[in-house]
């Protein structure tokens, strides 16, 4: 395994066989190691069976290889420096599988859950990995249909074969700006609440009316009847939309829909992320779109509350090693197996979000135990604003009086004040953003000049 600043890649012992014998192929992959609930193996194979439905999964691993490839919004200036698209994670929790991915501009986030009544196989162990969903494999699940047997094998790559196919998939890098992002939707995942719930053909109807505009201004959609409207004046009763194109990507799944459902985050003028949850058969389908379709998860910025509370570090370090890749994190259990109260829980999880360990399922409102292969120690490295707040306080650049703090960067001297309304600063970044994004630098410095006393 070879870790660089942006990303981190895997190398293989020996190369992928693929034999035939008894008139059906049969793939052994080569893995670059893994971590089981068991601890770390050199060639751990996680899954081994068939998929339910399999029309409906074939879809629905398209649909998270596809929002993989898909950049929904592209920054002015940037049309020849497009960044590479990676490729989706795989998750075995024990009972079900989640294969995760994010857009290439990072502001939308897929994940499909196979429950527990769509796995006719042996989870033969639990851990993380990600996959390369290659132009052979997509045109293999695209001729899945309802009748086909689909037979997928999860190590560190994955294998779909069909009656007359099979199709094998190499391991390839996972972005640092992935990382970001899957902790940022944890982080916001957790604050939702529901707010809609239509039936599939509302849904098919709503989803199907949408314009494909790329428009930034945030919207509402809210009930409208049996089922849905848009209007441009905010709603605590309704979820904001901002880029109504980015809506569409579950539009290959709508034919298996049972329900959508949509969730909320609090209410925000300027818009939220919401979180959309469309019911399958046996299986689950979320899209996350962040609160505007300019912006990325990876740079929103609210885990450094997390990442500056070094209090909660220890408590992180015990709570990690009782996880053991549930697919429903109890935060009572795990307080009474680490003599914590579960407040104390809670901070620990959103620290071990903020290192891609775990996730939040809004259908379940829990956490769930996952593993992404980054190192706790380069967290801090990837969050510049952290990094520069850790340098004002090594310098000397906060004085404390009460509930202000006076944060002197480079020739200018900033004010932060405690509200009951949070954290304030004078500093231009925070004029624009008001805590939107995330703490600014001289919010953050104060705050861990705060904690230590």
């Amino acid at each position: 395994m070879v870790a660089t600043a942006d990303e981190q890649t895997y190398s293989y012992a020996r190369p992928s066989e693929l034999t035939f014998a008894g008139g059906r192929a049969d793939l052994t992959l080569a893995t670059s190691g893994g971590l089981t609930s068991h601890g770390p193996a050199a060639h751990p194979v996680f899954f081994d069976g068939f998929l339910g439905h399999p029309d409906q999964a074939a879809a629905a691993l398209l649909t998270v290889a596809k929002v993989a490839r898909t950049r929904f919004y592209t920054p002015p200036g940037m049309l020849a420096a497009i960044l590479r698209a990676a490729d989706p994670v795989v998750t075995s929790n024990v009972d079900r599988l989640r294969f995760e991915s994010f857009s290439a501009c990072c502001g939308v986030y897929a994940r499909y859950d196979a429950l527990p009544g769509s796995l006719a196989g042996s989870v033969i162990a639990s851990g993380t990995t990600n996959v390369d969903v290659n132009p052979p494999l997509r045109d293999a699940l695209a001729r899945v249909g309802g009748l086909d047997p689909l037979h997928l094998r999860v190590g560190q790559d994955v294998v779909v074969s069909t009656l007359d196919a099979q199709v094998t998939e190499k391991k390839v890098p996972l972005p640092e700006r992935w990382l970001k992002g899957f902790a940022e939707v944890q982080l916001a995942s957790a604050t939702v609440r529901p707010v809609l719930e239509v039936s599939a053909a509302e849904a098919r109807w709503f989803v199907h009316g949408l314009p494909r505009s790329a428009s930034r201004k945030p919207v509402w959609v809210v009930p409208a009847g049996r089922g849905l409207r848009i209007t441009t004046r905010p709603s605590h009763d309704g979820v904001s939309l901002s880029g109504l194109d980015r809506l569409k990507a579950l539009e290959p799944l709508l034919r298996f829909a049972r329900t959508l459902r949509a969730y909320a985050a609090p209410h925000d003028d300027q818009g939220s992320t919401g979180v959309w949850e469309l019911e399958l058969d046996d299986a689950r389908f979320v899209l996350a779109l962040s609160p505007e379709s300019s912006r990325g998860f990876s740079g929103e910025g609210h885990v450094l509350w997390d990442l500056a509370d070094n209090d909660s570090a220890d408590d992180a370090d015990l709570v990690s090693t009782l996880l053991a890749f549930e697919p429903r994190i109890d935060v009572a259990r795990l307080a009474a197996e680490a003599g914590l109260d579960e407040a104390r829980v809670v901070r620990a999880l959103g620290r071990l979000g903020a290192a891609g360990r775990v996730g939040f399922d809004a259908a379940e409102a829990a956490y769930f135990h996952r593993e992404l292969p980054y190192d706790s120690a380069r967290l801090a490295a990837m969050h510049p604003r952290l990094r520069d707040a850790t340098a004002l306080v090594e310098a000397g650049a906060v004085r404390l009086a009460g509930d202000v703090a006076h944060v002197r960067s480079g020739d200018t001297e900033h004010v932060v004040r405690s509200t009951a309304d949070g954290e304030r600063c004078t500093c231009p970044w925070f004029g624009k953003h008001k805590g939107s994004r995330g703490p600014c630098k001289h919010v953050l410095a104060a705050d861990l000049v705060r904690r230590s006393r």
